[in-house]
């Protein structure tokens, strides 16, 4: 009576989404079967190389922001040879421009596989906001050529690819406005194409026409809707309905998507997957701004576990 009941809940629920797909009760079979805790560990054979997992995290943030997206992943796979290495290398100015910051991040990646001597068969990435346009710029400098051959798995956690243009939260572009005038921010100012009168010129643009992302064989694009930080079309690099009504940006906004998305089409080793949340947050002003969603992929523990269970640990296999 009782699974009766929630069974016939669930159907209910489902229905008042209006949206296609699964819940997690619906799978049988879920990303990993291995316990947390497995009883005995064998010694780990290095020989073959490690899986060098490099976390980078947002505007404002520190080398802790992905802490529980590491723990999740560390406990869904005991074994896998990873590494993890946590960027703390802009965490003390996370307002500078992206050529400065794309430099740091690199300056650190080697240093790290030269410190440690790391023997490494895979490099993946997992970014938060404009984390993910720091790793992209990484992709295309020269002293990260040898490790392209490498790259497996690109997850990024709400990452403006295409900037913050056609925000529908006109709060959130004041704040980020006043935020750039205060802090003198040229990531801001890169982010909102006012850095050249040219778009075409913008380093956001001129980034899309660079390889990079065909590289990895798994590029995963988790968005929000009910994130108003980073817009819901920017994070899935996908076409928005004022985009296409805009007869001066709108073109060079597809040129965008297409410089982007055009590369992968044609590798058959690269999949792009595109995950849509919906979080259950309380009726709070960060809720309402947008500023709740935007974080809660970092430090929502319902969100994580169920993610990284029913999808995401597949990607770091």
């Amino acid at each position: 009576l009782v699974f009766s009941s929630f069974y016939q809940a669930k159907e209910k629920f489902k229905k008042e989404l209006k949206i296609e797909g699964f819940l997690y009760s619906d799978l049988s079979v879920l990303a990993s079967d291995i316990p947390y805790f497995p009883p005995e560990e064998e010694e780990e054979n290095l020989e073959d190389g490690i899986h060098l997992v490099v976390c980078v995290h947002g505007l404002d943030g520190n080398s802790a922001d992905l802490r529980l997206v590491k723990t999740f992943i560390e406990l869904g796979l005991p074994g896998g040879k990873l590494d993890f290495l946590m960027s703390e290398r802009n965490q003390t100015d996370t307002f500078a421009d992206f050529d400065t910051m794309t430099d740091r991040l690199l300056d650190e990646i080697i240093q790290h596989i030269q410190l440690y001597n790391l023997s490494i068969s895979r490099i993946s990435f997992i970014g938060h906001s404009l984390g993910n346009v720091i790793i992209r710029s990484v992709l295309t400098r020269p002293r990260f050529r040898y490790y392209l051959n490498k790259l497996h798995t690109f997850l990024s956690l709400s990452g403006p690819h295409l900037g913050t243009l056609y925000n529908n939260s006109t709060l959130v572009s004041t704040g980020l406005w006043l935020m750039q005038k205060l802090k003198k921010s040229g990531s801001l100012l890169q982010l909102t194409f006012r850095d050249n009168a040219d778009l075409r010129k913008c380093f956001l643009y001129q980034l899309s026409q660079k390889t990079g992302l065909q590289y990895f064989k798994n590029v995963v694009l988790v968005a929000s809707p009910q994130d108003r930080y980073v817009p819901f079309h920017s994070a899935r690099i996908e076409m928005c309905k004022t985009a296409l009504k805009d007869r001066h940006t709108g073109p060079i906004y597809a040129e965008m998507i297409n410089n982007l998305l055009q590369p992968l089409i044609g590798v058959k080793d690269c999949t792009l997957i595109r995950h849509n949340v919906f979080h259950a947050l309380p009726n709070t002003a960060n809720t309402l701004i947008g500023r709740a969603a935007h974080i809660a992929v970092l430090d929502s523990e319902l969100f994580l576990e169920k993610f990284f269970l029913v999808a995401g640990l597949n990607y770091f296999k």
